[in-house]
C-alpha cells in the first residue's frame, strides 16, 4: 500500500546556501520568531489579544442576554461586573481592546507599505505600548467620572 503524494511537500523542501536540504515549516511559526525582538513579540501579542477580545465579546453577550431575560438575571451579571474580579476582567479587556486596536493600525500602515524602517518599527511599537497604557487609564478615569 502506497501513501498518496502530497504536492505541498515540494514547498516544504529547500536548500541552504551550502546546498544541503532543509525542511521548511508550511507557515511561519514560533520557531521562526525571535521572542526577544520587539516586533515579533508585539505581532504575536496582537494575535493573542485578538483572540482574547473575541472571547470578551461573550461577556457582552452574557450582559445583553441577562438584560433581555429579566431583572434578576441582569442584577446577577451587574453584581459580577461590579465585583473586584469583574472590574479586573473589564480593565483587562479595556487594555486588550486598546492594544489590539493600536497594533491593528500599525499593521494597517505596514499593509500600505509605510513604517518598515527599523527605527520607525521600534518607535511605532513603543507608541502602541504607551498608547495602550495611557488610553486604558484614561478610559477608566472617564468611566469612573461619568459612571458614578
Amino acid at each position: 500500500m502506497t501513501t498518496p503524494h502530497d504536492a505541498r511537500e515540494a514547498l516544504m523542501t529547500g536548500r541552504r546556501s551550502d546546498g544541503t536540504t532543509v525542511r521548511r515549516p508550511l507557515s511561519p511559526h514560533l520557531q521562526v520568531y525571535d521572542m526577544l525582538q520587539m516586533n515579533s513579540a508585539l505581532s504575536i501579542t496582537h494575535r493573542i489579544t485578538g483572540a482574547i477580545w473575541s472571547a470578551g465579546t461573550l461577556l457582552l453577550v452574557w450582559w445583553l442576554v441577562a438584560a433581555a431575560t429579566g431583572e434578576e438575571s441582569f442584577a446577577r451579571v451587574q453584581w459580577f461586573l461590579g465585583s473586584f474580579l469583574g472590574l479586573l476582567v473589564l480593565f483587562g479587556l479595556t487594555a486588550v481592546t486598546w492594544y489590539h486596536t493600536l497594533a491593528g493600525l500599525r499593521h494597517l500602515m505596514w499593509d500600505w507599505g509605510f513604517g518598515f524602517e527599523l527605527p520607525t518599527m521600534y518607535a511605532t511599537g513603543r507608541a502602541v505600548l504607551i498608547g495602550t497604557a495611557v488610553l486604558t487609564v484614561l478610559t477608566w478615569i472617564l468611566a469612573l467620572i461619568f459612571w458614578g
